[in-house]
């Protein structure tokens, strides 16, 4: 049985200890541990966290490997920290079969850095039509626990009703992409000051807004578990703030790009900046951490969204929606509520591993650094500052909107079940 000892760590940003593993198990946690037998990891100064879960990638096969395979999204994943991730349906074909989504899982399983989970879709095509064959795509081997059309929003409300009611039976979620579609319509980036003067489409917040409103709404009437992806809007967040005030079973997300960004970079034109939902205002950016900080948002979630080159190379109205952020995550969470005094390591760890993995089911995953645990870990230099060199991302993908931008932080080793997969930032 391997043993590696990993020493003086900070163990969620606390006083130094090693950590044992043993195998796929954390053996021991304490000061003074014998390195006896053991693999030495010297990792003085260096915060340790549990493995990273993400519930928002987009993995993209089968039908787009040109943007991202599993093999790829995963090494971009253990490059960033991640042991375990959900992978989004709107793949080609869609993932709304119980075959898809075991190809998926299997995939996972054979190639995977980290844990793949697939996410099955809501409705047959992504159409919002007809409900898909949710109960078998829990009952297979993939074993699905959130469903979501992501990419469309679930916008008729009786499908969206039936959906929860579905779900309800075997402790599962409806994750939403919450975008009134008719509000929406030729919407290029965030409607407000910005896109009047460069004569841009508007995207309002409120197109979101109602949408997350009805859906409280219809959580509360179900008794069921309803996600909100992306979560973008100050708006947004006290509607959700309302809704588990009244005791509604929401969780919501934000993604990293929308805790940093505002709409003032599409000044530049620069595609890159082009995403859904889009990026908003200084204020929304404010509240989003507020509400980040207070809990009223769950959780951090990446939405990777890798796109080949040429569908970022063009004009803004031509351009795809959507960013990489798997590799980048947790740097831009230290910039924005670490070093700002907002959040804790053990806050990070919370947001990023045990309520992401306990909202997707991920049994094993996001569970507390203490002996007898699987050695799930994510190791992190947090002095390291530098700037993003997209070049050397393990994605297939290169669209990043930090790329020359200044981060602090480094995963310089992550573990998945005991095994190494990153080492001194380098794909085992």
């Amino acid at each position: 049985m391997s043993k590696i000892l990993i020493r003086g760590a900070k163990v969620l940003g606390g006083e130094p200890q090693d950590v044992l593993i043993e195998g796929e198990t954390i053996a021991g946690v304490g000061t003074g541990l014998s390195a006896e037998g053991a693999e030495v990891v010297e990792a003085e100064g260096k915060v340790l966290l549990p493995g990273l879960v993400d519930l928002h990638t987009h993995l993209r096969e089968p039908g787009r490997e040109d943007s991202e395979t599993v093999l790829t999204g995963t090494r971009a994943a253990a490059s960033g920290g991640y042991t375990a991730v959900f992978a989004m349906a709107n793949t080609f074909p869609v993932a709304d079969t119980a075959g898809v989504v075991e190809q998926v899982w299997r995939l996972g399983r054979e190639h995977g850095y980290c844990d793949v989970r697939p996410i099955g879709a809501v409705t047959v095509g992504l159409e919002g039509k007809k409900l898909a064959e949710l109960g078998a795509m829990h009952e297979s081997a993939a074993g699905v626990t959130v469903f979501s059309d992501d990419g469309k929003c679930v916008d008729d409300a009786v499908i969206m009703r039936r959906a929860l009611e579905y779900v309800k039976a075997f402790g599962g979620v409806v994750a939403q992409h919450a975008q009134e579609p008719r509000l929406t319509e030729g919407a290029q980036m965030n409607e407000g000051v910005v896109s009047a003067e460069l004569g841009l489409g508007g995207w309002p917040a409120v197109a979101e807004e109602s949408i997350i409103a009805r859906d409280v709404l219809l959580a509360e009437h179900v008794g069921s578990r309803v996600h909100i992806c992306h979560l973008s809007t100050a708006g947004s967040v006290e509607i959700v703030r309302w809704a588990k005030s009244r005791g509604i079973d929401v969780t919501a997300e934000v993604t990293p790009h929308h805790l940093l960004l505002t709409d003032e970079l599409v000044r530049s034109y620069n595609p890159v900046y082009k995403v859904n939902p889009p990026l908003r205002t200084e204020r929304d950016v404010t509240a989003l951490r507020e509400a980040l900080a207070d809990g009223t948002i769950d959780i951090v979630a990446t939405d990777h969204a890798p796109h080949p080159h040429e569908d970022k190379d063009c004009e803004w109205a031509a351009a795809a929606m959507g960013m990489v952020g798997l590799e980048t995550a947790l740097s831009v969470v230290q910039e924005t509520m670490v070093d700002t005094g907002l959040l804790d390591w053990a806050g990070v760890a919370d947001r990023m591993s045990y309520k992401p993995a306990r909202i997707g089911r991920a049994t094993g995953h996001g569970r507390p650094l203490e002996a007898g645990e699987p050695a799930n870990l994510t190791l992190v230099d947090t002095a390291y500052r530098g700037p993003v060199n997209p070049a050397g991302f393990a994605s297939r993908s290169r669209n990043t909107p930090y790329e020359g931008r200044e981060l602090p932080g480094r995963v310089t080793h992550t573990w998945l079940r005991g095994k190494a997969t990153l080492v001194d930032g380098k794909l085992a």
